[in-house]
């Protein structure tokens, strides 16, 4: 009978311990936020790389890898960024994106968190990327009322537009369509007005959210890069238009044509005109609205032609203008 009671003190005090131990384990990480256990906790953000750059521009993120065949896709405050393999001869192998900074994403630290998929295997990478407030230009004009505010019936048509736009831009295509060159659309005078704020008659409108070139009616407007024509569009304030899909969430648009020559699903080429400059929609005179939308942000489409890719990069020849233009309003796509 002793030795029983002797043998269960004995276990008693051994659980005691152990709770104790358990306790103080609790204690310590509730104190010391360590990893006691290798691979329990996520890694610290921003760990796989630096990134920074301006409002509106394009920064290209390089992930290292060597399979070609992986899925590798971004996340970056909550717009998709893919990735595809480096085309560039002598770099490493590995995945690249473009990442655009929209206009108005907010300055600071900011994670873009990368997942690359070969196989069963799956691995995650973190980058930091700053975005730097830009200095856009702030635009006063005064107009017409009728050129500035709209009656019930063109709302409701502004509305529907906008609409017709989101549903042909929702899917973006998996494969990439563009090549290494990009081209200017078209030569003129730029206004350097992307991302300025126009106030009408003393009311805020949106950030414009292209570049617009001037240049004489019925200039050639020439696609910037390889793609579908994904919609082709006669708009309230952007006018005949034409949105082309580049690939992997790439688009650029061309508004205010005169005309348009292509239709909704035609296959174009870098440099081939998809119509003539004009003035329709809200517009003062003869220029093309150039916008580019990446990952769903809003960036500088001049952009496109400091892409650090192999092969020319080409311009439109430069036409005479003879009066400035700009267009009027801001085209919400």
């Amino acid at each position: 009978m002793m030795k029983l009671l002797q043998s269960m003190q004995a276990r008693t005090a051994y659980f005691n311990v152990d709770r104790m131990v358990l306790a103080l384990v609790v204690l310590l990480t509730s104190i010391f936020p360590v990893e006691l256990f290798p691979g329990s906790l996520p890694a610290p953000k921003g760990v796989d790389g630096q990134y920074s750059g301006k409002q509106g521009q394009i920064i290209v993120v390089k992930v290292p890898g060597a399979d070609a065949q992986a899925d590798v896709q971004g996340t970056f405050l909550g717009r998709t960024v893919a990735f595809f393999a480096d085309p560039r001869p002598g770099e490493a192998p590995g995945y690249v994106g473009l990442l655009g900074l929209d206009l108005q994403d907010e300055p600071g630290n900011h994670e873009l968190a990368v997942e690359i998929r070969s196989g069963e295997q799956t691995k995650h990478v973190s980058m930091n990327v700053l975005v730097v407030k830009e200095k856009f230009h702030v635009e006063h004009l005064k107009l017409p009322k009728d050129k500035v505010d709209l009656d019930a019936k063109a709302l409701a048509r502004w509305k529907a537009e906008q609409e017709q736009v989101k549903t042909a831009l929702a899917t973006d295509s998996r494969m990439k369509l563009w090549q290494d060159t990009f081209i200017e659309p078209v030569g003129g005078k730029r206004t350097g007005i992307f991302g300025s704020v126009r106030i009408m008659n003393g009311q805020p409108r949106n950030p414009h959210n292209g570049e617009d070139i001037g240049a004489p009616l019925g200039t050639d407007v020439l696609a910037t890069n390889d793609g579908v024509v994904r919609l082709t569009v006669d708009h309230i304030f952007s006018g005949k238009g034409v949105f082309v899909d580049h690939g992997l969430g790439f688009y650029s648009m061309y508004f205010h044509l005169s005309e348009v020559l292509v239709k909704d699903g035609d296959l174009v080429k870098a440099g081939q005109v998809v119509g003539k400059v004009g003035a329709t929609g809200r517009a003062t005179g003869p220029h093309l609205h150039w916008g580019v939308k990446l990952n769903g942000a809003r960036v500088n489409p001049y952009a496109l032609l400091d892409l650090p890719f192999k092969g020319a990069v080409q311009q439109a020849t430069p036409s005479p203008v003879t009066e400035q233009t700009s267009g009027v309003g801001s085209p919400a796509q």
